[in-house]
């Protein structure tokens, strides 16, 4: 391939991951706050779960690119409604928590499973656009797009950490994380609604 073709097909994956998972970066940085904060989920559980998640999605991506049935993208809301559940569990634990005068840690998974499924939910809807790309690509292509990816979600991972260590971002989170982070959740939850049409 050549290095002009090469530069475009990198570029043309670093613009869709990012347009995709424009979303996963808010996640991404409530869970490290809860880490942080709470010391749960691990800060390994954040990155492996964050891998094992999207190597689901572009698994998927990949057979429905190879001509298997997919789920329609309207069947997708469903999805949404594992971080608006969790977030609405939190949400009343926080509430009685203020009424007793405690303070909750803003933990809304713990472990490796929890922050995969997470992941799974809030991109569920990336495969339909994953998948007439992979569809139209070789699979040298296919082998670069990946690449991106990965590194992609790495940069991800590791940004929304530096964010979530900011000091101004600490503060806040010890006076408002038992409130905010179960609220972010709930917003994610309703916007996997929206993307996947259940809104409408």
């Amino acid at each position: 391939m050549p290095a002009g073709g090469i530069f475009a097909l990198v570029l043309t994956a670093v613009v869709l991951f990012a347009g995709t998972n424009v979303d996963d970066i808010v996640m991404l940085t409530a869970l490290n706050i809860s880490s942080q904060t709470a010391g749960r989920p691990l800060r390994w559980h954040i990155w492996a779960g964050q891998y094992a998640g999207f190597s689901v999605l572009v698994a998927v991506s990949l057979a429905a690119a190879a001509g298997l049935a997919l789920v329609p993208e309207h069947w997708l809301w469903p999805l949404g409604l594992l971080p608006l559940g969790l977030g609405l569990a939190r949400l009343a634990t926080a509430v009685r928590a203020g009424r007793s005068g405690r303070y909750v840690p803003p933990t809304v998974v713990t472990g490796l499973t929890g922050v995969t499924g997470l992941t799974i939910a809030n991109g569920g809807d990336n495969v339909s656009a994953y998948i007439p790309v992979f569809r139209t690509s070789s699979a040298d292509a296919i082998a670069v797009i990946l690449a991106v990816f990965a590194a992609g979600v790495a940069v991800y991972c590791l940004a929304s950490s530096r964010f979530a260590a900011h000091r101004a971002v600490t503060q806040a989170v010890q006076r408002w994380g038992q409130w905010a982070v179960p609220v972010v959740f709930i917003v994610i939850g309703f916007y996997i609604f929206y993307k996947t049409g259940a809104l409408s």
